[in-house]
């Protein structure tokens, strides 16, 4: 092991208080293995996500120490470009969450930042709006969204609730660099700063506004018809709260929650890897549908920012992948509002580069306008900011991302599954009243506008040397490209590190055209309306090549997708 990294454990070694961080170390340290080296072979990278890594002892690990190094950080930036600044905290249902939250806490309270702390696990949307509604300087997160439970994460908003651009990131990473782990951070008991008024429990009407923020954007006039069920589950985490309250708000009275999920848990002991795009993370709940027949399963992830469904179709559970959901909300929103009476060509749409194709032929067929951003809701919330600061937020339609993202209004600046789980609801009630189950109104869209399906192929390389074959595998892209993939002609490519202009479909494109930032990501455009994009991931340490086919028939498309996806694997081989 090179001396500096011994050097650190040493280091560590000497300042640990903790009993358990000291225990796991003395253990690692014993064992000599390659896990102590991972423990402390880098710090762990702070980015536009923030931090997010497995808990335990060491820099690359998630621990109370790596979380006041950060926030130290955090409040320099924030004293370099505030006056007075104050920040809004927050955490999920994970392990180990309310210990950093407090350390956190203690940190900017030690550093003259006003605190203000939400006194029980919230959602992540409810973050984004505190910020706005407190006014706050900045917010952050303590959460690891859908990852397996030995993981926690920390996450940074900017004042308008939406998650810190690259320059912000950077910034901050360089004053955590120049901040010693031990003895430069600022630190404050909790209880102490919060008797002397540093730090503040989230006012009750925080989330009150929230819930009721929500409601503004239900389709007026709804109700459920009678004996409609709905079966939910938050997956152990934080959506419980606020799907509760507002499906009550719109008046579905008939939920049934899965009850060995409904408490958090961050061990999250029924499903390993609580993802509601995965259909084992909604077993229990299907079990539960099967006795209870609902007309709709819904889950929600830990920090209730994505949200799951399985639709009752034929005899079985159908799951639509967040592509399809966000095609079906977006065409059902613009059918909404053209009965509104609303002029739907002035609407805005966003969605990222990853996302289904299938929304360009939305867009173009209904007139409304759709953005195409890199993948991150923090640049679908910049383009609401850019709305609002036009004094035309009424225009934002809807933005979704592919990986079970939504968000309709502009409450917040993140996805949101609480409004996600509202209007899931209302579109399938406005469904069922026509005959329509959303498996079937999906499918009615394929047959109007072809069947766009999408995959994705993960390959996964951890540890220090991964992250080099990961860097390799983009080069080679970038010096080598394929001049065909699965069969089909290479048409086009797009290096989005170049920062190339944002794409732009159909509607009013009153705005001059954006350039996108510059993004480690490649499109190949490919015959036949296909494509493939391949993007090392911001959160774990794998790269990503997103399949994108296009045929007239279901068969026919899938017959593409499988050749994309031989191909696309062979070359993150």
């Amino acid at each position: 092991m090179d001396q500096s990294i011994k050097n650190t454990v040493n280091q560590w070694l000497d300042n640990l208080t903790e009993k358990d961080l000291i225990d796991e170390l003395k253990t690692l340290i014993a064992a000599d293995t390659d896990e102590l080296y991972d423990a402390f072979y880098r710090g762990l990278e702070f980015g536009t996500a923030g931090l997010r890594g497995t808990i335990g002892v060491g820099t690359n690990r998630m621990n109370v120490h790596v979380v006041a190094q950060a926030t130290q950080g955090v409040a320099d930036y924030l004293h370099a470009h505030y006056t007075n600044p104050s920040v809004a905290l927050a955490r999920d249902s994970r392990n180990k969450g309310e210990e950093f939250q407090r350390v956190a806490a203690g940190v900017l309270a030690a550093n003259g930042i006003h605190v203000y702390v939400y006194p029980r696990i919230e959602p992540v949307p409810t973050l984004s709006f505190a910020v706005r509604r407190l006014g706050a300087s900045a917010g952050i997160v303590l959460t690891a969204s859908h990852n397996p439970a030995k993981y926690n994460g920390y996450k940074v908003y900017n004042e308008n609730g939406g998650q810190i651009a690259n320059e912000a990131a950077d910034e901050i990473s360089a004053a955590i660099a120049h901040t010693p782990m031990f003895g430069a951070v600022k630190c404050m008991n909790f209880d102490e700063a919060l008797q002397q008024g540093l730090i503040e429990w989230t006012p009750e009407y925080v989330l009150d506004d929230f819930i009721a923020a929500i409601k503004k954007v239900s389709v007026p006039g709804f109700k459920a018809s009678d004996g409609y069920k709905v079966v939910y589950t938050p997956l152990n985490g934080t959506g419980m709260e606020c799907v509760s309250r507002i499906l009550s708000e719109i008046g579905v009275s008939d939920v049934t929650v899965v009850p060995e999920q409904s408490e958090p848990n961050g061990d999250f002991p029924t499903c390993p890897y609580p993802n509601p795009e995965f259909r084992e993370a909604l077993d229990l709940g299907l079990k539960l549908a099967d006795e209870v027949k609902p007309n709709l399963l819904v889950a929600t992830d830990p920090d209730a920012d994505r949200m799951g469904t399985a639709i009752p179709h034929a005899g079985e559970y159908k799951l639509l992948s967040g592509n399809e959901m966000g095609v079906l909300l977006m065409d059902w929103l613009a059918t909404m509002a053209q009965q509104n009476g609303e002029d739907v060509c002035s609407k805005v749409a966003v969605s990222t580069i990853v996302s289904s194709s299938m929304c360009d032929a939305l867009a173009a067929d209904k007139g409304f306008e759709l953005r195409r951003v890199l993948t991150g809701f923090k640049y679908i919330g910049d383009q609401i900011d850019q709305l609002t600061a036009a004094g035309e937020s009424h225009r934002f339609l809807m933005g979704f991302e592919e990986s079970y993202g939504y968000l309709v209004g502009t409450h917040a600046r993140d996805k949101d599954a609480i409004v996600a789980t509202m209007l899931c609801v209302e579109m399938a009630s406005y469904y069922a009243a026509q005959g329509m189950d959303l498996y079937e109104a999906m499918e009615a869209l394929y047959q109007k506008y072809g069947y766009y399906l999408n995959g994705t192929v993960n390959a996964n390389f951890p540890g220090a040397a991964g992250a080099a074959h990961m860097a390799e595998i983009m080069d080679s892209l970038r010096a080598n490209p394929p001049a065909e993939i699965g069969g089909f002609k290479v048409t086009a490519i797009t290096d989005f590190a170049t920062g190339p202009q944002m794409p732009r479909i159909s509607g009013l494109q009153k705005e001059e055209a954006q350039t996108l930032p510059s993004s480690n990501v490649i499109e190949f455009a490919l015959e036949g309306n296909n494509k493939v994009i391949f993007r090392p991931s911001g959160t774990e340490p794998k790269v990503k090549a997103y399949l994108f086919s296009k045929g007239s028939t279901r068969a026919e498309s899938e017959a593409v997708h499988a050749a994309l996806q031989e191909a696309s694997e062979k070359l993150l081989a």
